[in-house]
This record gives structure tokens, C-alpha cells and sequence, in this order.
């Protein structure tokens, strides 16, 4: 006789339902790693976007072609968006898969990454990247800390390099 597992038991890596029902999940996303938050919660990685938690219970949903960068360090995980955007950090006991998951994600969007020099000094990095399953390119301008990206010079410049890279990509 076999004995069935019951339903409140939830099997090793799995996706508690409550959770699953929470995310707003795009037709054909499909969740690909999930781990609890020191706080109860889960961060979801999933074919399409990174779902973090939020403060009233709720679901943050970033698509992975709008983080800039994600780094996991002394067991949390930071996600950087792109243009500037808020920066996450969440805490993960168990991480699981979600770290290595979340890389290869982002990795992905990437289409092309060049650091640039301005005329004026400093730097910037000049990324285009590509939505999960096609999609147009969307560019992004990052420059170094401490240059204002709303100094119109500053911005002519960087566009002036941003169209030379499109030039020469063809993108």
C-alpha cells in the first residue's frame, strides 16, 4: 500500500501554492527557482522576471532585461535596475538556486555591454539589452559615480557615443 503524501507537506523546491497564486505572472512565465526570505516571503525567479517580495505582502515583478546588476553577498541577494532605478537587497537563509538562476537571467538580456570614455573624463557603459524570448533592444546609458546623467553636455556626449555603437552594431 502506498502512502500519500499529504498536500500541506511540500516537496523540496517546490512553490507553496499561496505564493505561486500571489505572483503576476505573464502567459507562459513559469517559475524556475524560489527561496524563503528571512522575513517568511519568497524571491521567485522566473522565465520572465525577478518577483521580490514587498512590504504589504505583495510581489515586486522585475522583468530581468531592466536589472543592471545582481550580485549575491554575505547571504543576501542585490538587484540593481537599470537607468538608475532602486536598488533590493533581500535576505535568503537558503538560497538555493536563486543566485546562479538570477545570473544566468540577466546574463541572457545582454545583447552588447561597452564601457565607454567621455570626452569631459569618466566613463560610461553602454548596454542593450534583449527581453526573454525576443523582443526590441532597449539601451541604457550607466555612467560613473559621481557624473550628474541629467548634465545636458554630459548626456550629448554619451548619445553621441550610444549612436556611433548602434552604427557600428547594427542594433
Amino acid at each position: 500500500m502506498r502512502l500519500r503524501r499529504p498536500s500541506a507537506v511540500l516537496r523540496p523546491g517546490r512553490l507553496p501554492a499561496d505564493v505561486r497564486d500571489a505572483l503576476d505572472l505573464a502567459r507562459g512565465e513559469r517559475p524556475l527557482a524560489s527561496a524563503a526570505t528571512r522575513g517568511g516571503s519568497y524571491v521567485v525567479a522566473t522565465s520572465a522576471a525577478l518577483h521580490l517580495p514587498t512590504a504589504s505582502g505583495g510581489f515586486h515583478r522585475l522583468p530581468w532585461e531592466r536589472i543592471d546588476q545582481a550580485s549575491w553577498q554575505d547571504g543576501h541577494l542585490r538587484v540593481q535596475t537599470a537607468a538608475g532605478g532602486p536598488e533590493y537587497r533581500v535576505r535568503l537563509p537558503d538560497p538555493g538556486s536563486v543566485p546562479e538562476t538570477v545570473r544566468e537571467r540577466v546574463t541572457a538580456t545582454v545583447v552588447i555591454s561597452r564601457t565607454a570614455r567621455l570626452p569631459g573624463g569618466g566613463s560610461v557603459r553602454i548596454a542593450a539589452r534583449r527581453p526573454p524570448g525576443g523582443g526590441d533592444v532597449r539601451w541604457s546609458l550607466v555612467f560613473d559615480a559621481g557624473l550628474d546623467p541629467s548634465d545636458p553636455g554630459l548626456r550629448a556626449q554619451a548619445e553621441q557615443i550610444l549612436e556611433d555603437v548602434r552604427r557600428q552594431t547594427g542594433l
